[in-house]
């Protein structure tokens, strides 16, 4: 079978990745890394985001969407992470797909114009202290419109003014909630990561209004599984951008630069090497495809392919961004080389939505088992 990205969708990916070229490059990278105290989303780069639609990509046409699918969704996330670019942009989608998945219709018509233009902010608090990516840490009380517990890691919580929150009813049942910035007993407490080109937080939740999501094509755990794959599979999407081009930065590298007379990349180590993490980013790279297609047509296999997905990105992100740090030799290890970026992306984004041993397992129960 032949598999690949249609003219639109290509052109989708170009146009971009010509605006980050044009408008929000490495330099301009660097500077969101090097300032700790901003809150990390650039104004600027989220109006272009939004103007293009990519912000829009899955939202509905009757709410002022593009209503397209998670194939051309990953696409946008494939060029996000081959630019390192910072901002809400995963946390906002995601926010809107469980509106779009779980949402009732009055629900949808309040929130997803605006996540569709940009106006608000989402992000997705889905794991809970319990460690799991299933709401397992948050309560829901009696009256099931009233939150405690505490989420984190949380993309973006300090600029959301929307966040869904999957919590579990005294049952032991999931849900998704909706919870507007301002709300009582909400605090956010901002939390340090490596990774300068993204800000997360801590979600704190104390008796807190929610408004349970309800009315739409799916509910309960069913709706929190379908956004943790959409999770997953966008994750994966920006892993294998970044991985791509920390390869492509790595390989032209080392083309130009000579040791003995002649460029490194004609080493036999170096060499296959290189031709070794070519076979892993591209094979990632159509997992990652496939995954996004499976989800998008409700293909049998869906939980094996999005597995399959999440697993080979992680791993080929980290494997890549290491090498290009060793073979880049010196400068690789310098703040000043922009090594680090990739690098540092790769490792905090790896264990989202699920990290790749847990995919494994879990392809493992679901193939075995």
């Amino acid at each position: 079978m032949f598999f690949a990205l249609t003219d639109d969708q290509q052109a989708f990916a170009t146009t971009v990745r010509e605006f980050l070229a044009d408008r929000f490059d490495l330099d301009a990278v660097r500077g969101v890394v090097e300032d700790p105290h901003g809150d990390g989303h650039p104004v600027g780069l989220w109006k272009g985001l939004a103007d293009q639609g990519a912000l829009a990509v899955l939202v509905p046409e009757e709410h002022d969407g593009l209503g397209l699918g998670l194939l051309d969704a990953q696409v946008v996330a494939r060029e996000l992470g081959r630019g390192v670019a910072p901002g809400p942009w995963t946390a906002t989608v995601l926010a809107a797909e469980a509106l779009r998945l779980a949402g009732s219709p009055e629900q949808q018509a309040v929130w997803l114009p605006g996540l569709a233009a940009g106006d608000t902010i989402g992000t997705v608090a889905l794991r809970g202290e319990a460690g799991t990516w299933d709401g397992r840490g948050i309560t829901v009380d009696a009256s099931g419109e009233r939150l405690s517990g505490t989420a984190s890691p949380v993309d973006y919580p300090s600029v959301a003014g929307l966040i869904v929150v999957a919590a579990t009813d005294p049952s032991g049942s999931p849900g998704l909630f909706l919870v507007e910035s301002g709300a009582s007993g909400l605090v956010i407490r901002d939390q340090e990561t490596y990774d300068g080109t993204a800000r997360v937080g801590a979600v704190e939740l104390a008796d807190t209004p929610a408004e349970p999501l309800g009315g739409g094509t799916l509910s309960g755990a069913d709706a929190v599984a379908a956004l943790m794959a959409r999770g997953a599979v966008l994750t994966a999407a920006d892993l294998v951008g970044v991985a791509r081009e920390a390869l492509t930065r790595t390989v032209d590298y080392d083309r130009e630069r000579k040791q003995f007379g002649v460029p490194v990349g004609s080493f036999q180590a170096i060499k296959h090497t290189m031709a070794d993490l070519h076979v892993a980013v591209t094979m990632a790279e159509h997992a990652v495809l496939f995954a996004a297609h499976a989800v998008d047509t409700q293909d049998p296999g869906v939980d094996v392919a999005v597995a399959v997905a999440k697993a080979k990105a992680a791993d080929a992100a980290w494997a890549t961004t290491g090498a290009m740090i060793q073979f880049f030799g010196g400068i690789g290890f310098t703040w000043e080389h922009e090594a680090h970026f990739f690098y540092k992306r790769a490792r905090r984004r790896a264990p989202l939505f699920g990290s790749a041993d847990e995919h494994r397992a879990r392809l493992a129960a679901l193939t075995i088992d």
